[in-house]
């Protein structure tokens, strides 16, 4: 896991690699921003996902969806990184953040496939983040981001999209291959990285077996994306998604 202590937004945040770990997120109702949970399962029975589930999970024909958060569970089993593209490919435009990972597994109380045990299917859960003052902007840190200099490279090119840090909160998914696996001569290399660049963000996340994301902003005059080949894959391995999403300003 990846957690900021409570007490303070300010707190140096941790990569937990070792022993157990775990944080909740309370989101307060706010004025023009709407967050909806959404629990896509593969159908054994059949190869092709019904695109129709996404307006009625609000993720199509929304004007103001910013943010979708994705996790895929049991991406061990067979056809599970087929459906991921499934799900994946049609939500990715480039007014729309997309970052999440890979989980080994989730409960849920209030899904409606709350009866069906994790282990019997594979599929992706999320939220998804609407509204017109939402700004969002995520970086990906490849397997050549491997020292300090080129952690605080990628930070940089996070800062460099001018999301306001107030009332923001970060998010890191990694590889399990990362952390101090990866860095060797450090541990909290990335979480540190993220700090010294954003000093007041609450960062918190997790080490998974698959990474969901790009280099994109979406801002409220804004976008920028680098992954806009049809051939770019937003699906990754050994890498770390940063992610900043920013929920308006309190009146």
């Amino acid at each position: 896991f990846v957690v900021t202590p409570m007490g303070s937004s300010s707190n140096r945040p941790q990569e937990i690699e070792e022993g157990e770990a775990g944080f909740a997120l309370l989101f307060p109702k706010i004025d023009g921003v709407k967050i909806h949970t959404f629990h896509f399962s593969k159908d054994s029975k059949n190869r092709v996902f019904d695109e129709s589930k996404f307006a009625d999970a609000g993720l199509k024909n929304n004007p103001d969806l910013r943010v979708v958060l994705l996790f895929g569970y049991n991406s061990w089993k067979a056809g599970a990184t087929r459906f991921l593209h499934q799900i994946v490919n049609p939500l990715n435009e480039k007014s729309i953040i997309l970052a999440g990972g890979q989980v080994e597994s989730f409960t849920s109380l209030t899904s409606e496939n709350a009866s069906a045990q994790p282990g019997d299917a594979c599929g992706v859960v999320g939220l998804a983040f609407s509204g017109p003052q939402i700004q969002s902007a995520t970086v990906l840190l490849d397997q050549d981001v491997a020292d300090e200099r080129t952690a605080e490279a990628a930070m940089q090119r996070l800062k460099a999209a001018n999301i306001p840090e107030r009332n923001t909160i970060g998010f890191m998914f990694a590889c399990i291959g990362r952390g101090y696996r990866h860095y060797k001569t450090k541990r909290n290399m990335e979480a540190d990285a993220f700090r010294k660049f954003f000093p007041n963000v609450p960062l918190f996340g997790f080490f998974g077996h698959g990474e969901i994301g790009c280099d994109r902003i979406v801002t409220g005059n804004f976008v920028l994306r680098e992954c806009n080949d049809i051939k770019d894959d937003l699906l990754h391995g050994y890498t770390t998604v940063m992610t900043l999403i920013h929920l308006g300003s309190t009146k």
